[in-house]
């Protein structure tokens, strides 16, 4: 029975979805206005961790991830760069799919990717619905909020009831305090030569708690099994969205398990540009490390737990993880899987995503007397768990094995022939290195 920690109940409960088998899971995307540092796609690993574990169970599940596409951030951004709107969109969230790609994220899991652009007249409709039933409120501005004061039980999923309630008191951007509650931003009014939609209340554009309510209750209904995201968005984000979401339905609750991953460090430090320990993506690649070497280290730490990021940990496991594939590249195929490690590695995942217990299994399976075809079938299962890519590990050890002098002086004498345009020789050596246990392409 797969357990997990439910931030709404603060414990660890038994996961019952709505209508199993079926489970309608919905995690909060990028807001693409910049790169993903490495504490963004730690999250969105642990989401597709959460979708396999899912998956593993035998559920079948409905997942959405959406893509913020317009808040302050990124009218911010194209001033400063001189850029259109949906030119910044459009270039970050291309490098965020990259990212998410070269990081094996399912592709089932983001099947369904909703842009907030895309559900504008439905926000506003949403909107209305919260104005009709007397939670939301117009100012002559344009602007319209949700009152807080009309929920009694406001607050349950952060504790906000013991901070300062500001009800009356309004906040219009998207990054207010943490520290007190203020009747929240459903539309926003702008200026005349500000970008912004047509609305009953005037040009404007949603806040950006609307888009998620009404983005994930247009695609997988009213009340859905799963939320996930940071910690950080505990408060006030997934906060306003229960508000909002239970006020305009009147169903409670709207998400029966949110579950969050905590904070990233870097070197025990806060993430920060200003401390030049801000990582990307791509500047990891560029220091010598593959991306999957990333995810392996993300899956030793619980993602519960606060990580500490350090390159010294990532280079034990890049190195883990190539020992790995190079034990791995030497297995046959096989078909008939270990039962008892299985469920070793079945209890660990579903154990609130025990990550570090299920490689610690996997690496029980490459040290035990198992016939190694059997390793292979019982690995290659946990992997659909892992995401490690590691069917691939023959391929990939194969690249990274320096080329023997023979080979090497056969395709440098190949390449000659063909410069000679003498190509019915060269392809005869292209058979002979090929028939060496080498593929040769020519770009």
């Amino acid at each position: 029975m797969l357990k997990i920690y439910n931030t709404l109940s603060h414990q660890v409960e038994e996961f019952k979805p709505l209508n199993p088998p079926l489970v309608t899971m919905y995690t909060c995307g990028p807001t693409v206005y910049n790169f993903m540092h490495i504490g963004n796609l730690r999250t969105f690993v642990f989401s597709d961790v959460l979708f396999r574990t899912l998956k593993f169970n035998d559920l079948q599940v409905k997942a959405v991830q959406n893509i913020t596409d317009i808040d302050d951030k990124i009218i911010e951004k194209s001033k400063e760069e001189g850029k259109t709107i949906n030119e910044i969109t459009e270039e970050y969230t291309k490098y965020f799919l990259e990212d998410v790609k070269k990081l094996n994220i399912n592709p089932e899991n983001l099947k369904q990717q909703p842009r907030a652009t895309e559900y504008i007249e439905k926000m506003i409709e949403f909107i209305n619905g919260l104005l009709k039933k007397g939670f939301a409120y117009a100012e002559k501005d344009g602007s319209v909020y949700f009152d807080i004061s009309t929920v009694k039980n406001y607050g349950r999923l952060s504790g906000v009831q013991s901070r300062e309630l500001k009800t009356g008191t309004r906040v219009l951007s998207d990054e207010y305090t943490k520290d007190d509650a203020q009747d929240f931003a459903l539309w926003k009014a702008v200026g005349k030569d500000e970008f912004g939609y047509d609305s009953p209340w005037g040009k404007g554009r949603p806040g950006w708690h609307i888009e998620c309510s009404v983005m994930s209750q247009s695609i997988l209904g009213d009340k859905i099994d799963i939320h996930t995201g940071g910690v950080d968005l505990i408060f006030p984000h997934h906060e306003n969205e229960i508000a909002q979401s239970e006020a305009k339905t009147g169903e409670s609750p709207f998400v029966k398990y949110w579950v969050h991953a905590a904070h990233m460090l870097v070197d025990g430090q806060k993430m920060s540009k200003s401390l030049h320990n801000f990582y990307t993506l791509s500047e990891i690649v560029d220091r010598g490390f593959t991306p999957l070497a990333l995810r392996y280290l993300f899956l030793q730490t619980q993602y519960r737990q606060e990580m500490n990021f350090t390159f010294q940990a990532l280079e034990a496991a890049q190195n883990a993880l190539d020992r790995l594939r190079r034990e791995i590249a030497a297995y046959p195929e096989g078909s008939v899987l270990n039962k008892a490690y299985e469920e070793q590695f079945k209890a660990a995942i579903d154990d609130d995503l025990n990550m570090s217990k299920a490689l610690s299994v996997l690496w029980e399976v490459v040290r035990s007397d198992v016939p190694v075809a059997e390793k292979a079938a019982t690995i290659f299962k946990m992997d659909e768990v892992l995401g490690l890519s590691l069917k691939d590990s023959k391929s990939i050890v194969r690249m990274k094995e320096k080329v023997p002098e023979e080979v090497q002086g056969l395709l440098d004498e190949r390449e000659k022939l063909r410069k000679e345009k003498k190509f019915e020789e060269a392809d005869k050596i292209r058979e002979k290195i090929i028939a060496m246990g080498y593929k040769v392409e020519d770009r």
